[in-house]
């Protein structure tokens, strides 16, 4: 595996974590103020997992073009 990929899985590895703290807030009793930061974060999280996510299958696509 090549250093890039592996360091986009390990990335990826951690944003998971955080979006899944955010969603433990969002899945807790309704509080206004943190669900709604909550949320925001949650939908920046997923963002980043997603751009990640293409980013990891470009790097796969070129190791296997190898």
């Amino acid at each position: 595996m090549s250093g890039r990929l592996e360091i986009l899985k390990k990335a990826r590895e951690r944003m998971i974590e955080d979006r899944d703290a955010h969603a433990k807030v969002l899945a807790a009793p309704f509080d206004r103020d943190t669900a709604e930061r909550a949320r925001g974060k949650f939908v920046e999280m997923q963002a980043l997992i997603e751009a990640l996510n293409r980013a990891i299958s470009g790097e796969e696509g070129i190791a296997a073009g190898n």
